[in-house]
């Protein structure tokens, strides 16, 4: 079980939705092609998208012509996914991870983007079981900061001087790993994409901000954003600093049969 669990999961970002939704970064094309590849994605399966947030990652789907029903307990949250606009394909509902209230067996593909470290692991990952089809299949999938890359590190090293970015990117750093040793599934591996978000100052900002852990209290978030806005001048290019991401997916497969 994720120690993040116990944090406050779904009433956290009550504050932030709106800031989420404008400044998060999405994910590389390359991962949604990875995805739909390896699930045989198709205008007739289901994608449920569990912790949808705002809506990032079923929006990517949808726009492939893959049905999708997101799955978020946030009602702030909820409520910015709708503001995005809808498809045709995509909708969304209340629901926990543990708890979706879905029908057994409904769904190709289980998404959890930018989310699972927020689960109760083991729970999760047995409802995920429950509602796919047999041969359906988990995707778990975080965008990373890559600090290989000199102005993310920069960046990076003022994020995690905070300790509530401490106490919450450790775990989700690990929180794939549940998925590779469950034994309800098979064909565990995890895959990597190469992404970036290019944004202008108050961008950064305004990313650095969306996060549940950054400061809230007013004289640490002035010095927080002043040491943001340091790393900005230091690595901007004609006003646009770039955040490189590793993003990671950690996939397997609910077996064909049991037998």
């Amino acid at each position: 079980m994720s120690d993040l669990s116990h944090h406050d999961p779904t009433t956290r970002f009550n504050d932030l939705a709106e800031l989420y939704a404008r400044c998060r970064p999405d994910y590389p094309s390359t991962a949604i092609d990875h995805l739909l590849h390896q699930a045989h994605l198709r205008a007739d399966t289901l994608v449920v998208d569990i912790g949808c947030g705002t809506g990032i990652s079923s929006r990517l789907l949808a726009a492939r012509g893959i049905p999708v029903l997101g799955i978020e307990p946030n009602e702030s949250m909820r409520g910015q996914a709708l503001a995005q606009g809808t498809l045709a394909n995509l909708s969304y509902r209340a629901g926990r991870a543990e708890q979706t209230g879905l029908p057994e067996g409904c769904a190709r593909a289980v998404l959890a983007a930018q989310a699972f470290h927020w689960f109760e692991a083991e729970r999760a990952l047995r409802e995920f079981f429950r509602i796919l089809q047999p041969g359906g299949w988990v995707f778990l999938m975080w965008n990373e900061r890559d600090e290989r890359d000199p102005a993310t590190a920069a960046y990076g090293a003022v994020v995690r001087a905070t300790p509530g970015a401490r106490a919450v990117e450790g775990p989700r750093a690990l929180a794939g790993q549940a998925l590779l040793a469950s034994s309800l599934f098979e064909h565990g591996e995890r895959k990597t994409f190469q992404h970036q978000q290019v944004l202008d100052e108050e961008g950064l900002l305004g990313r650095s901000f969306s996060a549940s852990h950054a400061p809230r209290e007013p004289a640490q978030a002035e010095h927080y954003a002043a040491q943001l806005r340091e790393v900005f001048a230091r690595f901007q290019h004609q006003g646009r600093f770039s955040i490189r991401y590793e993003t990671s997916i950690y996939q397997a497969q609910r077996p064909l049969n049991l037998g």
